[in-house]
Formats: C-alpha cells, sequence, structure tokens
C-alpha cells in the first residue's frame, strides 16, 4: 500500500499536465529505510516523447548523490502515459530497477493539459511481476 499526501498526488498530477503531450516524470524521496514519500523531484523526460520517458543520465547522477547527500531513497518513481490507461508498459517494466520504490503512473489521456479526470494507480514491479497497490491519500 502507498500513503501519500494530497500535496504529492497534486504535484504529481500537475507535472502530468504541465508536460502533456509528452510524458512526465519524476521521483519522491522519502527518509532512507522508511516508506514515507515527503520530498517531490519533478525530472526532465530526456526523451521529450509521449509514448516513453527517461531520466537524462546526468540528472539521475545528480538525483543519486543528492539523495545519498540527505540519506533518503527514491520511495516514489512516477510518470504519465499520455494515450493509455495508467498501467506499466513492458518498456516500463524492464527499467523498474528499485524493487522497495512505488511505481506511480498518471494518465492524462481524457483531458490532457487541461483540468478534469485523471487516472493514477500505484505498482510494485519486482523481477518483471508487477503488483497493483492501494493508494491512501492523506
Amino acid at each position: 500500500m502507498l500513503s501519500i499526501s494530497q500535496d504529492l498526488v497534486d504535484q504529481m498530477v500537475a507535472h502530468a499536465r504541465g508536460d502533456h503531450p509528452d510524458e512526465a516524470c519524476g521521483v519522491i524521496a522519502g527518509i532512507a529505510g522508511s516508506d514515507t514519500p515527503t520530498r517531490f523531484i519533478p525530472m526532465i523526460n530526456a526523451a521529450r516523447s509521449p509514448t516513453f520517458y527517461e531520466f537524462d543520465s546526468a540528472d539521475l547522477l545528480k538525483l543519486y548523490r543528492d539523495l545519498d547527500t540527505n540519506d533518503e531513497d527514491p520511495v516514489v518513481i512516477y510518470h504519465s502515459h499520455t494515450a493509455t490507461e495508467a498501467y506499466p508498459s513492458r518498456t516500463d517494466v524492464a527499467y523498474a530497477a528499485e524493487p522497495f520504490a512505488h511505481y506511480v503512473l498518471i494518465s492524462t489521456r481524457e483531458t490532457g493539459n487541461q483540468d478534469g479526470p485523471f487516472e493514477i494507480r500505484s505498482y510494485r514491479i519486482v523481477d518483471g511481476v508487477i503488483t497493483e497497490e492501494e493508494i491512501v491519500i492523506t
């Protein structure tokens, strides 16, 4: 189960809408060893694609150094889908390298960058196995 604040959900959704029609991506860090997301870190989709996201390698290196400095882990790794449901693609599964992270997907397929309905779902992805989990918004 992912427990996350409404504020962090709002920030992810705003990022997804802001980057639409390209996929948005980012991380929400938390204190190392905890399962509590606290610090929102939007990233740039280096692929600049509506169907694929990729963290820039220099940005990713900077992110992990920053996490180490702050004694944090990537609790949530999020990205958006702009034309499909909020379910991990084969590519998403292939790139899922953090076994303890919650992989959150936000679908902006219905409203694009406008206000309105969106879909948000969370998964654990370990060794290629996708397990959907409940999201509790606090």
